[in-house]
């Protein structure tokens, strides 16, 4: 009701993005307006100010109590709650005991209050897949008829040859016809370095070609290319429910029904059977459904479950979903992505191993040379390293010439020549720098074979018809990888898996040196949901990630977390978690508040249960009014709510 009263004013946006806490805020001042006014004596305007207290902070759950009872023929907590405080109502008008009305506002007030708090919590579930929806180009240039048109992406058939220039991103997926390049696949597969492509090679929408021209022709239709599929299969594992959730809704559902019936037959029954008053029996009825009333019960859940969320967000943990805190402190298996994950996705120089006959700051010197006209990562890393060093970059074109006229050339895939000093220089992979008249060092050979078994990438490193020595170049393992997988075990964690979309060689390098329980290597997005479904036949399973890759076994996963830092958008709106600032420790952290939310809960609820049990059956016995059943009830609600508020403190 007040969200469609607020929609055409101009009112402040904390109002307007949050429009389900002004019916608790506006119940909560009525509330206390109309306890003052009874306390001045004014008991005319204390009963219209609670009168209207009733209705702002109530008619929501009694909208949703009655229609789940109209349409679904089912008696939930919000009617329960309803009849409850309108009973202490009519209860206190009838005695004219008026501070009674202040009790039944005070229980709608706890319990509008838990709803909007809940729907605040809940606000991003169709937020998670907008992103993904900009990760292919809207038009494509088609190749028809010796023409090339520029068409939009969803016209594109069957058999179409379209042309992705250097640096345009694919708009579907298909099979190179014509061309070299390299392609970033990393928003897709997850693959740390960029992938060589050339004729009848696949390649798939949302990645970003390298620095050549391809023709590719399309093998299924637009709708089916992988980045269609990531999308579909996000919004299914998002649409689907858990069981826990499923046990809540129906448990709540039959205790309102055994408390309505229960409360019906207390009213109706003593009068018929044993001749009891009616004033008495109906007194009796009503304290009974104000002590049964489920709050203690529901704050018992929420309290505990927002000030979690709170420690967290102080802590740079981001829970977007009160559940999933929960879930979260009953994991027992971690899938991890390695690329941005459990290492850092930036590629680093990781060795220079000259030839006899030079020097490491010569081989480094004259490589980052070279590289410094390249565009690709592993160029990047070499330029990077040679600057840490303070190296200075040697001139790679003769005075008087400009770009346009320099002698360097890229040979996509293979590597890059140069003249440096007047001397020409090769850098690249070992099949394209090493000639027959050139002479190979044992020593830089074997170490070339062990670093790449190791996952790293080599570069070889020629002048002059002369080998100066190689260069590894490999992603780095995030710093509070192995400290972290190590305290997993610790808390009890039985299995950890690395899923990625890199090479096997790199994987395994990568899980040795964390002493991970499995690593999955080559999988495309939907190998890792069925790799995650898997796992959950087993286990409550985590998934930690941050790439488009990701975000379907995010979603999957009973937990998804994501790295804030480098996530991608998809990734952070899909996921359930957040650790931001790419603090790869934090996961510990927030499986420590997650452990620790379910210790409270199960305190709160054992107390709640506890205190309705107790305030029954001192009704039963005749020795409980109704103000006392009413300050029992707030105060089990009231003591389970500061329990839970614990998970504040440090």
């Amino acid at each position: 009701m007040v969200s469609e009263l607020i929609e055409t004013r101009k009112l402040p946006n904390w109002i307007k993005n949050y429009p389900e806490a002004i019916a608790p805020v506006a119940c909560a001042v009525l509330t206390f307006l109309g306890w003052l006014a009874f306390s001045g004596n004014l008991l005319g305007l204390g009963v219209w100010l609670l009168v209207a207290a009733y209705i702002i902070g109530g008619y929501e759950n009694a909208r949703e109590g009655v229609t789940t009872l109209w349409q679904e023929h089912e008696l939930d907590v919000d009617l329960l709650m309803i009849i409850a405080a309108l009973g202490a109502a009519i209860l206190g008008l009838w005695q004219e005991d008026y501070y009674l009305l202040v009790d039944g506002a005070v229980l709608i007030l706890i319990f509008a209050t838990s709803g909007a708090l809940e729907h605040i919590a809940m606000q991003r579930t169709e937020r998670n897949i907008r992103s993904l929806m900009e990760l292919t180009p809207d038009n494509a240039r088609l190749f028809k008829e010796g023409r090339e048109m520029i068409v939009p992406t969803e016209q594109l058939q069957i058999g179409d040859r379209v042309l992705v220039k250097p640096g345009e991103m694919f708009p579907t997926d298909g099979i190179i016809q014509q061309g070299f390049s390299t392609v970033n696949q990393a928003p897709i597969t997850g693959e740390s370095i960029p992938v060589e492509k050339q004729v009848t090679d696949e390649v798939f929408a949302g990645t970003i070609n390298g620095n050549g021209a391809l023709t590719i022709e399309l093998h299924k239709p637009p709708e089916s290319s992988l980045i269609q599929r990531v999308i579909q299969l996000v919004e299914e594992a998002k649409t689907s429910q858990p069981p826990s959730q499923q046990f809540l809704e129906q448990f709540e559902r039959r205790y309102a029904r055994v408390i309505i019936f229960v409360g019906v037959g207390l009213a109706t029954l003593p009068p018929l059977v044993f001749a009891w008053d009616w004033e008495t029996t109906i007194y009796r009825a009503l304290v009974f459904l104000v002590v049964a009333s489920p709050c203690a019960l529901m704050a018992a859940i929420m309290p505990t479950l927002l000030s979690g969320i709170a420690r967290g967000a102080r802590d740079g943990i981001l829970f977007k979903d009160g559940a999933q805190l929960e879930t979260i402190g009953k994991i027992s298996a971690i899938a991890f992505d390695k690329t941005g994950t459990l290492t850092t996705g930036q590629l680093q120089l990781k060795q220079v191993i000259p030839s006899s006959n030079t020097t490491k700051a010569e081989l480094l010197q004259i490589a980052a040379s070279l590289e410094a006209y390249s565009e690709h990562p592993i160029g990047d890393a070499i330029l990077q390293a040679a600057e840490a060093e303070n190296l200075s970059l040697l001139g790679a074109m003769p005075e008087g010439r400009s770009l346009r006229d320099i002698e360097v050339l890229a040979k996509v895939g293979q590597g890059i020549i140069g003249q440096i000093a007047g001397k020409s220089v090769t850098v690249g992979k070992k099949q394209f720098v090493l000639t027959e008249e050139i002479a190979i060092d044992q020593d830089c050979e074997a170490k070339s074979e062990q670093l790449a078994d190791q996952g790293c990438s080599i570069v070889w490193v020629v002048q002059e018809h002369q080998l100066l020595g190689i260069l590894a170049v490999a992603d780095q393992i995030h710093p509070q990888a192995q400290q972290l997988l190590a305290k997993l075990k610790e808390m009890g964690i039985k299995e950890t898996i690395m899923l990625t979309g890199d090479q096997s060689t790199t994987a395994q390098t990568v899980a040795a040196s964390l002493c991970l329980d499995r690593v999955n290597a080559n999988l495309l997005p939907e190998d890792k949901v069925e790799m995650v479904k898997e796992l959950q036949n087993h286990y409550t399973v985590a998934m930690v990630g941050d790439g488009i890759n990701d975000a379907p076994a995010l979603a999957q996963a009973d937990v998804g977390i994501a790295m804030g830092g480098i996530g991608s958008d998809v990734a952070l709106e899909t996921a359930d978690i957040v650790l931001m600032a790419d603090r790869l420790g934090k996961l510990e952290q927030a499986i420590r508040i997650g452990k620790k939310s379910q210790r409270i809960t199960t305190q709160n609820i054992t107390l709640a249960l506890t205190s309705i049990s107790l305030l029954m059956i001192a009704n039963f016995l005749g020795e409980l009014t109704l103000p006392a059943g009413v300050f029992g009830h707030e105060g089990s609600t009231l003591l389970v709510t500061l329990n839970g508020l614990r998970l504040l403190k440090n």
